[in-house]
């Protein structure tokens, strides 16, 4: 067999319409941008109030299960359930008493159903990343460092911010150059700092400048 017919003979690759030689084109860096998760707050795990509701629940529950026993072997009730009992028995619905009490235990369901429905740690800002990573700012530190980033910025004497869920407010006052040359700094800059914190929902920036009071 000669060397002519050992060598590799040249093939032909049916050339797909859609993707061309190569395969399927790579994928677009910002096509997925519209399909980023939403991230969501920090829930709060609750336990001041887990705590407290269980210890309460928990005596409740020992209470009456000894009084049942007690009552059970021969002995007599104790004095707070016959005089539960007889209020009971007595008491109308209309009662100032009962109401209050109905009061109060509504205001306690609602404040327990408001600890369970909402998440708590507002003072946790979510950062944008990866599904898979969680990591958050606090608002307390995102209020600082726009601090830090406006007292740079020339002219400016004092500056005063705080950083909510969906608005940080900044108030500054101006030494020297003109207010309105001051605030467009001051805009630029803290806008490009929001930018640079990498935060989930980013706030709205309210700045606002004006001169020191004259005494």
């Amino acid at each position: 067999m000669s060397d002519a017919d050992t060598r590799h003979q040249p093939t032909l690759e049916k050339r797909d319409p859609d993707h061309g030689l190569d395969g399927p084109p790579p994928p677009d860096p910002g096509a997925d941008q519209g399909q980023t998760p939403r991230a969501r707050r920090f829930w709060s795990p609750r336990r001041v109030p887990a705590a407290l509701l269980a210890v309460v629940l928990l005596t409740a529950l020992i209470v009456l299960l000894v009084d049942l026993i007690a009552v059970r072997t021969g002995e007599p009730a104790m004095a707070w359930r016959r005089w539960l009992a007889d209020q009971l028995a007595t008491r109308r619905l209309g009662d100032v008493w009962v109401v209050a009490a109905a009061v109060v235990a509504a205001l306690l369901g609602l404040w327990l159903l408001l600890l369970a429905l909402t998440p708590g740690l507002r003072s946790l800002l979510p950062l944008s990343g990866a599904p898979q990573l969680r990591a958050g700012l606090d608002r307390g530190a995102a209020a600082v460092i726009l601090r830090e980033e406006a007292s740079r910025v020339p002219g400016v004497q004092t500056v005063k911010t705080k950083v909510r869920r969906r608005k940080a407010t900044v108030r500054a006052v101006a030494h020297f150059r003109e207010v309105d040359d001051v605030r467009h700094d001051l805009t630029g800059v803290l806008a490009d700092t929001l930018v640079d914190l990498g935060l989930a929902r980013r706030p709205k920036l309210s700045v606002r400048v004006s001169r020191p009071k004259k005494d």
